[in-house]
């Protein structure tokens, strides 16, 4: 693996001891995360020591056999806002509805586990959910299910691409939002859309780029926003320390956590991802976690990077549209055939 490996070591080896509290009890895992509680996380050469001597790293490819992908970030967004509907305070942001349906296909098909139909009961007949453009219209039920209120527009639209964010509430508390459920349309990203129209040049649609256009353009906001239909429900979490919580269940750690597709790899699992620095050709070479999932990330070699909180982090992680390669590092146990996934 070249550049391996990569900067930043310790940070990884921290995330990598969030990922055992979920996966320890996973055929193969075991014996890994126990070991790893006696590596010294101030020792460079041990933690990489621990890595080389109980994992195999097995290159990701996807379907066609190329093995670049497309890796992008995200980051924990900080927003203004109240828990009630007052002056500037004029955007919701919703919990989950009390008539969204979740169906577990497995539950019928075995073959098709991990996917989810979301829908609504109308009549005797099951519908799909409400897009977004229904929803801003009111056509959904949602009234009571308002977590907070914020100030602005876009910042709410991207929050629900991000996930999770914190909100500065008037009185200085701040609350935290995760991400509690989805409509269950497809996400479109607003940027091609807005390359589509004419709006931005391809290679320009960066988070800083959509959002100086959008106060610019504020009558054509809603039209652009609504052509994604995908929208986020919210839940608030406790205002502890750390990162916010991933699909796997455990804190995010900052440059150390990413987001992939579960259908190819499997939460929990290290990575190693050898990229390029947001917007440049500088080798970015570190070893990830993989602790998360999106609604935009589909396929083998695709990750979103998580940069972590705030005004900095947002600022890298809206340039990064970078090309990479990963590997999968798995215990030998499971690499040899003699564990299980």
């Amino acid at each position: 693996m070249a550049g391996w490996p990569g900067d930043f070591l310790a940070p990884s080896f921290e995330a990598f001891m969030q990922s055992c509290r979920a996966i320890s009890k996973r055929a193969g895992w075991a014996e890994v995360c126990e070991a790893a509680k006696l590596v010294d996380r101030r020792d460079g050469p041990a933690m990489r020591r621990f890595y080389e001597s109980r994992f195999v790293p097995m290159r990701v490819a996807n379907a066609d056999g190329g093995t670049e992908g497309l890796i992008t970030g995200y980051y924990e967004p900080l927003l203004n806002g109240s828990e009630v509907k007052a002056g500037k305070y004029q955007f919701p942001l919703y919990g989950v509805p009390d008539d969204l349906m979740v169906i577990d296909l497995s539950e019928v098909y075995p073959e098709l586990k991990g996917m989810r139909l979301r829908g609504r009961i109308e009549g005797r007949k099951v519908v799909p959910y409400y897009s977004r453009e229904q929803i801003e219209n009111g056509r959904a039920r949602l009234h009571g299910k308002e977590i907070a209120w914020v100030d602005d527009a876009v910042e709410a639209f991207f929050l629900q691409i991000q996930g999770s964010g914190r909100i500065k509430l008037p009185s200085g508390k701040m609350m935290r939002v995760n991400y509690a459920d989805q409509n269950g349309f497809p996400y479109r990203a607003i940027g091609r859309t807005l390359i589509d129209h004419g709006e931005l040049q391809p290679g320009q649609a960066s988070m800083q780029a959509i959002q100086a256009w959008a106060q610019q353009n504020p009558d054509k906001l809603d039209e652009i926003l609504n052509s994604n239909p995908s929208y986020v429900f919210f839940r608030v979490t406790p205002n502890k320390e750390g990162g916010p919580q991933g699909a796997l269940g455990v804190p995010l750690t900052d440059t150390a956590s990413i987001a992939v597709d579960p259908k190819f790899i499997p939460l929990g699992v290290p990575v190693f991802l050898s990229t390029t620095w947001p917007n440049t050709d500088r080798p970015l070479n570190r070893l990830m976690q993989a602790q998360d999932t999106g609604g935009a990330i589909r396929g083998a070699v695709r990750a979103d990077f998580f940069w972590g909180f705030g005004k900095e982090a947002g600022q890298q992680a809206g340039k990064m549209k970078q090309r990479g390669r990963m590997w999968v590092l798995l215990p030998i146990e499971i690499a040899s055939g003699k564990g299980l996934m």
